[in-house]
């Protein structure tokens, strides 16, 4: 049985279109699959704290070393950690603020991107210390765009530190294969936004039913 990790990241709730376009994504996947496990982590409801000095001391600090202030501290990373070790398919529906993730979702990569828990640190490996402890995993990016022409070769590529951002942290949570339908002209509000969401949501059950016809293949 497979498990799905689905994480929505908006501060907004039923304004939200990247919590619909995710939301349309997990109702897809359990219409395909569905004795699949869903954990849903609400970011954007439920932010995580930011870190402190206290944590990353924690975070360094050998398990049988730490104190009960300390486990405390590094409870809900724990959890998080968890919740992704399970996860064959991680589903993030975010926005893009201020051309980047919203502090909640950086929040969320801070506490799960943990040396010795997802990452492992060796200098024999030369200029790339850094290595995934997980492997496998798939990425599902569901995100929406005040403006526009983010994607490669558009006239905001340049701009677009969202999705390439999560690109890059996801690579030390063990995902292999990404995916990414977005939502652009929020903003303008014109027939160009009403056809990017008509868009993106057609998208949606072609890509559930492409991942979903790999994962039976391959289960």
């Amino acid at each position: 049985m497979s498990t799905l990790l689905h994480i929505t990241a908006s501060a907004r709730s039923s304004r939200s279109l990247s919590r619909k376009l995710s939301g349309a994504f997990i109702d897809a996947w359990q219409e395909i699959e569905p004795a699949t496990r869903i954990i849903t982590r609400d970011v954007g409801a439920n932010p995580p704290p930011a870190i402190s000095e206290d944590w990353i001391a924690a975070v360094f600090t050998p398990a049988e070393n730490l104190t009960p202030a300390q486990r405390e501290a590094l409870r809900l990373s724990d959890e998080l950690i968890d919740e992704l070790d399970r996860a064959d398919l991680i589903v993030i529906g975010t926005p893009m603020y201020n051309y980047g993730m919203p502090a909640a979702l950086k929040s969320w990569f801070d506490m799960v991107i943990r040396i010795g828990k997802t990452f492992t640190f060796d200098l024999a490996r030369g200029d790339f210390p850094l290595e995934p402890v997980m492997r496998g995993k798939k990425l599902v990016i569901l995100s929406s765009h005040g403006e526009f022409g983010f994607g490669p070769g558009g006239v905001r590529e340049k701009m677009n530190h969202l999705e390439t951002h999560i690109l890059t942290c996801a690579n030390y949570l063990g995902v292999e294969e990404s995916h990414a339908i977005s939502i652009s002209y929020q903003e303008f509000g014109d027939a160009r936004h009403e056809a990017s969401v008509a868009d993106a949501f057609a998208a949606v059950p072609v890509l559930v039913s492409r991942l979903a016809t790999c994962h039976s293949i391959n289960g």
